[in-house]
């Protein structure tokens, strides 16, 4: 259990193609280590914005609630995963759902492991420094891109060309997603509202 938590993923991101490799084909990765990761993630992000240096932060931790922070970061994760299966099918994708699951999840360890140490350094940064945790913080997302191209690519066994063309349509669709999920939401709404209008109507007039 401990290898599966802590070796394998610090093999991967430093190994992409031998980690994403094994994960598919030697069985090496963990749906439930996948989901650890994300939550750890989540919690990365809520100290991030709660207790990182004031000269970095511009968020009002006195406003800030917690269960806020799922939408940027649970959501977009399981949209990906779920835009990515939908066209990596169509792109005839070798990769099941459970895989790009655990290739997204594991991609995303570089971002935990350097967020949450800068977390605490940047509480003793002066102005002049806070480049520092700027410049890594970019780092971090530079690192988890080319791990998900990585990923992506062996999970899917895509030529490189083709993998960044399934990324960028992944995008798009995630993008058509929220946008249909947001008119369904108001649809709903507005459908509610109509219903609750009518219904005090008719216990006016009676």
């Amino acid at each position: 259990m401990k290898q599966d938590f802590f070796k394998f993923p610090m093999h991967l991101i430093v190994h992409p193609f031998d980690g994403f490799w094994d994960l598919k084909y030697e069985g090496k990765g963990k749906v439930k280590v996948a989901l650890v990761i994300v939550f750890v993630l989540f919690l990365t992000f809520v100290l991030q914005r709660q207790y990182a240096g004031f000269l970095v932060n511009y968020n009002d931790p006195r406003t800030l609630n917690s269960l806020a922070e799922l939408q940027y970061v649970i959501l977009p994760f399981f949209l990906w995963c779920v835009s990515g299966w939908s066209i990596t099918t169509l792109m005839e994708g070798e990769g099941k759902f459970r895989e790009i699951l655990m290739a997204t999840a594991y991609s995303l360890v570089p971002i935990i492991m350097i967020y949450l140490p800068m977390t605490l350094i940047s509480r003793f940064l002066t102005t002049e420094e806070s480049s520092f945790y700027y410049l890594l913080n970019t780092f971090a997302i530079i690192w988890f891109l080319y791990l998900l191209f990585v990923g992506t690519m062996t999970v899917h066994q895509y030529t490189p060309a083709k993998t960044v063309i399934t990324m960028l349509l992944t995008v798009v669709t995630m993008g058509i997603m929220v946008f249909l999920g947001t008119l369904v939401f108001s649809l709903i709404q507005q459908i509610i509202e109509f219903v609750v209008n009518i219904y005090r109507e008719l216990v006016f007039r009676i």
